[in-house]
């Protein structure tokens, strides 16, 4: 089977390759998946190139890459039901504290991990849907429904953001997004009620204005170090903040008595590691959001698996419109 690997870290165009290697087999209680499409993500380039804390090695002598993706169960190891062979279906974090992700043209992972896609759900939006729609639906939807609620989504162009203004709007609630004034009349397409400038200097009386004055029920943050004194002006008491992302300032200074005497929750979000009730919860929302047409992820490119170098190149190149896909 084709296969993108490295054994080193480092910049894409240094470290990574396209081999040959044997079609694993699955073990007791996995499927094997024929991968139609990869989804690669920030998390995959930046683990790909040393990025993450402490780690100047890969974990293993050889990494195929890429925590998503979609395709049809061909074989199943002992344990599993025969029935789910030719079953279509997405995948969830293929490459988290394992070697081989899907990058590949087969993928053998923990059936669980194989969740079946919808019938009139194609095999390319399939392969967004693991880290950027399951980390959209836990930030918007991780306290319970939002109806009537306000949401403030931070980056709201962005790939998780997008689909978090999608899906707060769809579950009834009102959406403030920030964005860049480029990116604002997407925003405002993909359903938020107002979209506004990120860095306007008189963001937070902004923000208020554009919610009547009022607070802010829960925020979806991708910055938090950047905006945690922009949210504590804001938010509501009693209020939560999901975030998901910290890269410009990784190490702040939190405000601590003024988010504790608004009774402000804060949650740090990492999809990698939520537990499987709430997993189950965020694909309920994600396939009936689909079914209902209220979730509609966007796909900027779809690269050959030769092309990886470029795939990888145009995540880390940011400002996408969408998701970067390899196709298999």
């Amino acid at each position: 089977m084709q296969a993108v690997t490295y054994t080193t870290l480092g910049p894409a165009r240094e470290v990574l390759r396209l081999e040959q290697h044997m079609v694993p087999s699955p073990a007791p209680g996995e499927v094997l998946i024929r991968v139609a499409f990869s989804g690669v993500n920030p998390s995959d380039v930046k683990a790909r190139g040393g990025a993450r804390p402490g780690m100047t090695t890969p974990p293993w002598p050889l990494i195929i890459p890429h925590s998503d993706g979609s395709g049809v169960i061909e074989a199943v190891g002992d344990g599993v039901n025969p029935a789910r062979i030719g079953e279509r279906v997405w995948i969830w974090n293929a490459q988290w504290r394992r070697p081989f992700g899907t990058a590949a043209t087969y993928v053998a992972l923990d059936q669980a991990q194989a969740v079946p896609l919808p019938d009139d759900v194609s095999l390319e939006v399939g392969a967004t849907l693991g880290i950027p729609a399951l980390t959209a639906a836990h930030c918007v939807f991780g306290s319970g429904e939002v109806t009537g609620q306000t949401l403030l989504i931070a980056g709201g162009s962005g790939t998780v953001g997008m689909q978090a203004v999608q899906l707060a709007k769809w579950g009834g609630a009102r959406v403030i997004a920030t964005c860049s004034d480029a990116a604002r009349d997407r925003v405002l397409a993909a359903g938020a009620d107002v979209a506004l400038c990120y860095d306007a200097p008189d963001l937070a009386a902004q923000v208020l204005a554009a919610n009547g004055g009022n607070p802010i029920d829960r925020a979806v943050e991708v910055e938090l170090g950047a905006n945690i004194t922009l949210l504590t002006e804001v938010m509501a008491e009693n209020s939560t903040i999901a975030a998901y992302g910290s890269a410009l300032r990784r190490e702040f200074e939190l405000p601590f008595y003024t988010l504790m005497f608004k009774a402000i929750t804060l949650e740090t979000v990492l999809i990698y590691l939520l537990p499987l009730a709430k997993r189950v919860q965020a694909i309920v929302h994600i396939h009936k959001a689909l079914d209902e047409g209220g979730l509609r992820p966007e796909i900027q490119q779809v690269y050959a698996p030769e092309d990886c170098i470029a795939a990888h190149e145009a995540v880390e190149a940011g400002h996408r419109q969408g998701a970067i896909l390899l196709g298999f």
